[in-house]
């Protein structure tokens, strides 16, 4: 599998670095001719009024919205949770608005108050897994076709829609790939989906 992580700004080296222990291969997406070299596309941890800026101006915006409404994988973390949201609060920033969800920027608070705790995702993997939450949003509101993965506390946290996947955390952070895993499969299962309906 070939999957693309945004390019532009964000813990980039750190999704390429977790999708290469996954045995997968990763590619830079920045324009739009890289969408199509690739099985799925990861949305990185970052700024996201910038990432949602670059978007427009690349012209990934309205891109990535067509591929997604084909089925097309797409995993956002952090940022790139907030950039597939359906509504956004907190200064909303220039968004895809592909996946039933409504997210809170910063919620969690600044910098200075971001934490790792251990999490419980029984559909991804059967031990604890650590998130690492640094600035991060929360999801305040998710739509009924939303399946809830993973919560800390009461809080929504790890949330799958079909095709797309996100996180208010940062799993390229850590050691373990259980999530990015996953998502990998994701990306195999609608290939071969796509495979033979050709």
């Amino acid at each position: 599998m070939k999957i693309g992580v945004l390019g532009f700004h964000g813990s980039v080296f750190e999704h390429e670095r977790a999708l290469k222990k996954c045995g997968a291969i990763s590619r830079q997406i920045r324009c739009v001719e890289d969408l199509d070299q690739v099985n799925g596309l990861i949305l990185p941890g970052g700024e996201s009024t910038a990432l949602g800026k670059f978007l427009h101006i690349s012209g990934l915006h309205s891109a990535i919205i067509r591929k997604v409404k084909k089925g097309f994988p797409v995993y956002g973390t952090c940022a790139g949770a907030i950039l597939l949201a359906q509504k956004a609060y907190g200064k909303e920033p220039e968004i895809l608005r592909v996946m039933d969800i409504e997210i809170e920027r910063n919620a969690y608070g600044r910098q200075i108050e971001s934490f790792i705790t251990l999490i419980s995702a029984p559909k991804i993997s059967q031990k604890k897994l650590r998130a690492v939450f640094i600035r991060a949003p929360k999801i305040v509101h998710v739509g009924p076709m939303v399946e809830v993965l993973a919560k800390h506390g009461t809080d929504k946290i790890l949330v799958r829609e079909g095709n797309l996947l996100a996180s208010t955390f940062h799993p390229e952070m850590t050691d373990d790939t259980a999530i990015h895993r996953y998502f990998i499969q994701m990306c195999k299962k609608n290939f071969l989906h796509h495979f033979h309906t050709l």
